[in-house]
């Protein structure tokens, strides 16, 4: 019997570009078969990344983090992916820390995409932190999110080559090409490797 298809909530607070390679994986590539986007929510109505959702004919969800107390927040954000039976919770540029009631809810299931080594930088401006140091090169990190920042299991790293590259925008652009792949086929191991409940 066939495994069924892990169902998948993504989290953005932006443009979502990383929804974006998602939701293509699922549809031709590494999460082919194996996955299914069940809901793309954003703490920001107006995120352009929920309108790109919509137009791929996505479910999606919304509620305003502006002037919300955390805890409470995110409480109310658990009940809303509770109703879409998420198996994973994928953070895709969500601009926001998780509280811990919310990642003991999703404990093991909640995944990040950092721009950096999360032992070298953590938190916000990792392309910038990369290139205002000159790097020759940084990590991209696939990692488990915990009550920490960016201190979770690491699932894969892969390098970013940034030799030659002489704009901030140049560095950003090497680095999502290698998130955008990283980040489904890591998750695709991940449902490889795990056995989801009927």
């Amino acid at each position: 019997m066939a495994q069924p298809l892990a169902r998948l909530a993504i989290l953005l607070s932006g443009r979502g570009s990383n929804m974006l390679a998602l939701a293509e994986a699922v549809r031709t590539g590494p999460l082919k078969g194996l996955a299914e986007i069940a809901v793309v929510f954003s703490n920001d109505p107006a995120a352009p990344g929920l309108a790109a959702a919509a137009a791929l004919g996505l479910p999606t969800a919304s509620l305003s983090s502006r002037g919300r107390q955390r805890v409470a927040f995110d409480e109310e954000v658990v009940e809303i992916l509770k109703n879409y039976h998420i198996n994973y919770v994928l953070l895709a540029g969500y601009m926001r820390v998780l509280s811990p009631a919310f990642v003991r809810a999703f404990a093991g299931r909640i995944l990040n995409i950092h721009p950096a080594d999360t032992h070298q930088h953590q938190g916000l401006h990792a392309y910038e932190w990369a290139f205002d140091n000159h790097l020759a090169e940084t990590k991209i990190t696939v990692h488990l999110v915990d009550e920490g920042l960016d201190t979770g299991p690491i699932l894969a790293q892969r390098v970013v080559n940034l030799r030659g590259a002489v704009t901030l925008a140049e560095v950003q652009r090497r680095g999502l090409a290698v998130e955008h792949a990283l980040y489904a086929e890591t998750l695709a191991d991940l449902i490889r490797s795990t056995t989801l409940p009927n």
